[in-house]
């Protein structure tokens, strides 16, 4: 993703924009359009909703070994996942920092150092700088006033939790740890560190033409179960779910999970009750990761925004001790992930219609339920809040301006 950065710190929500958002739910408008397809808008979302906090942006699993590294691109900055030859996991920017090359541009394995094709700088899988060949002329490998120690790759903050990545770009967060706390507390009843991966990375991806937040949103609510998923709601029907909002997250929980007969089961987890077993709950944690936990297994969607229209849904899944690598299970795995793409893609058709719905001019940020759509109106609060003008004149909010423009007819 390019970036023009003259003049876009001034872009932003207005303050009526935000006032109107911000209203009880009843009245509230949602987001105006541009906040859907705007570069300008993606950008300042990149610096104050994804850079100052924790984003997640890939699985421990793609890089499971000592000497895999990865490259990824995460809203335009190009970075590395390496695994280093003690098992810890390292991001960083992925750019060489003599002359600024992009150092890896393929996934590699058994890699002991990370070599600069430009002019073979090198640099271990710490990110220390141990070659730089020629640097004080032919043959001179050292020069006189350059400290290597200084000129190393440059880390990115970076946090394992349960297989996801999370990066904080500015390194001025709050520690992962206070972070994710609120959403651990809420599932202390379950053990998540049972839950392990069966695949390298995500088990499928999805690509839609629409911007990231519309994802969020779509998974934050269960109000579209009776008209867009009709076999999910047979069986956890709308009246089965309830909101989840809290300050860090949002989304829903049904009381009417089913698993499988006996002879098809998962290996759940231990302590849960044949009672608590059909409870399950799906949320996002912000910005970008969507996670769905069960009794026999869970699922984490990482929501990475390509371009303001352009998105890609990551899905890994997660099974209970031998669920994840018997293979006893493999059939049943199979069936899962199939089952999981089907009811993902059954979204994409409505999420897709909103975004070309955020051409018409007469669509003016939308209204809520204020029963359906509380989680929803939260995500929106809290984008808004994040992303608005400072002070500056906002050119981005003209179409949000108006507190009370939508009829309540």
């Amino acid at each position: 993703m390019d970036r023009n950065l003259d003049g876009y710190q001034q872009v932003g929500l207005s303050s009526a924009a935000i006032a109107a958002i911000d209203r009880p739910i009843e009245r509230a408008n949602g987001l105006p359009n541009v906040a859907y397809l705007s570069t300008d808008f993606l950008h300042l979302e990149f610096e104050r909703l994804f850079a100052p906090g924790w984003a997640c942006v890939a699985f421990a699993s793609e890089a499971p070994r000592p000497g895999d590294v990865k490259p990824f691109v995460f809203l335009g900055v190009p970075l590395i996942l390496v695994r280093d030859k003690m098992g810890e996991l390292r991001v960083f920017h992925n750019v060489c920092s003599h002359r600024g090359l992009r150092l890896v541009e393929r996934p590699c394995s058994k890699l002991k150092i990370i070599r600069c094709p430009y002019h073979s700088w090198s640099y271990d899988l710490a990110g220390a700088l141990r070659a730089t060949p020629s640097i004080g002329g032919p043959g001179k490998n050292q020069v006189d006033g350059f400290d290597p120690g200084q000129a190393g790759l440059r880390s990115v903050r970076a946090a394992v939790w349960h297989d996801l990545i999370f990066v904080n770009i500015s390194g001025t967060a709050v520690p992962f740890e206070k972070f994710v706390k609120p959403l651990e507390e809420r599932w202390r009843a379950y053990d998540l560190s049972r839950f392990a991966s069966y695949t390298s990375g995500p088990a499928f991806e999805i690509t839609l033409a629409a911007n990231w937040k519309l994802a969020i949103e779509n998974t934050s609510e269960s109000y579209h179960l009776p008209w867009v998923h009709p076999g999910l709601n047979s069986v956890s029907r709308l009246e089965d779910h309830y909101h989840i909002v809290a300050d860090s997250f949002c989304g829903q929980g049904s009381r009417a999970y089913a698993p499988p007969p006996d002879e098809a089961r998962l290996p759940r987890l231990n302590g849960i009750s044949d009672a608590e077993a059909q409870n399950a709950e799906y949320v996002t944690l912000f910005p970008n990761v969507h996670i769905g936990v069960h009794s026999d297994q869970m699922f984490a969607m990482i929501v990475e925004p390509l371009a303001p229209d352009l998105t890609r849904e990551r899905i890994g899944l997660y099974y209970v001790g031998e669920g994840a690598s018997s293979e006893a299970f493999a059939e049943r795995r199979v069936e899962n992930a199939r089952w999981w793409n089907e009811v993902f893609v059954e979204d994409q058709g409505v999420v897709e219609g909103m975004q070309r719905g955020r051409q018409s001019p007469a669509f003016l940020g939308g209204r809520f339920s204020p029963v359906m759509d509380l989680p929803t109106h939260h995500f929106h609060r809290w984008v808004a809040r994040r992303a608005g003008s400072d002070g500056h004149a906002a050119r981005l909010g003209v179409l949000a301006a108006a507190p009370d423009a939508v009829s309540t007819r």
